[in-house]
C-alpha cells in the first residue's frame, strides 16, 4: 500500500518484524495516549511474544506504517472467523477485522488520524475478497467511535469481550466510498 495524502504525505505499511520492531512498539503501546490497547504495563519481552504470536498465525497479520518513510502507525488485519470474535457474531464471507494505533507524537499533525485510518481501509478494500471490515473498539473509546464513523463503519450493538466491552462495528466497501470517495 502507497497513498499519498495532500497536506500530510505518503503513507505506505510493511510487515512487521516482531523483533526488530518491538522496541519501537513498545514504546507507542505503552503510551498514555495508547490505553485502549491494553498493553499499558507490558515489557519489551511481551510485546516481542505478542507481535511474534502474530507473525505466525495464519489468521492475523500485524504491518508497520510508515509515514514519509517514518515509522508512525501499526495496522492489525485478523480474520474474525478464528480470532477475536469468535462466537461474539455470526461472520459473513469476506469479512476482515482490524486494528490500528497511531504513534504517539510530540506534534499532533491535523487530520493525521484520519488520513491513517483512510490509508488502512483502502488496503483492506484492494483486496477483492475483502467484502466488509469488523472492528470492536471500547465502548469508552470516543474517539476512534467518531474516525470510524467518518470513513462509513455502522455500529451493530455492544458485544461484550473478555477484556473490555466493545462497540461492534461493520463498514462495507460501498459504505467506505460513500463515506471517503476513495476508491470511487
Amino acid at each position: 500500500m502507497s497513498t499519498t495524502v495532500t497536506g500530510i504525505g505518503t503513507l505506505t505499511v510493511r510487515p512487521l518484524d516482531p523483533l526488530k520492531d518491538a522496541e519501537l512498539l513498545h514504546g507507542w503501546v505503552t503510551h498514555p495516549k495508547a490505553a485502549f490497547w491494553m498493553m499499558q504495563d507490558a515489557r519489551l519481552e511481551d510485546v516481542e511474544r505478542a507481535y511474534m504470536e502474530i507473525a505466525a498465525d495464519e489468521h492475523h497479520h500485524a504491518c508497520l506504517g510508515l509515514w514519509d518513510g517514518v515509522p508512525a502507525f501499526l495496522m492489525e488485519k485478523y480474520d474474525p472467523a478464528h480470532r477475536e470474535l469468535v462466537g461474539l457474531y455470526e461472520p459473513e464471507p469476506g469479512d476482515v477485522g482490524m486494528h490500528f494505533l497511531v504513534a504517539p507524537a510530540d506534534t499532533p499533525v491535523h487530520g493525521f488520524t484520519r488520513a491513517v485510518i483512510t490509508a488502512v481501509m483502502a488496503h483492506l478494500f484492494e483486496d477483492p475478497a475483502t467484502a466488509r471490515v469488523v472492528v470492536e473498539p471500547d465502548v469508552r473509546n470516543k474517539a476512534v467511535h467518531a474516525l470510524n464513523e467518518a470513513v462509513g463503519f455502522v455500529p451493530a450493538r455492544e458485544i461484550r469481550k473478555p477484556e473490555k466491552t466493545a462497540l461492534l462495528s461493520f463498514c462495507t466497501r460501498e459504505q467506505f466510498v460513500a463515506a471517503t470517495g476513495e476508491g470511487a
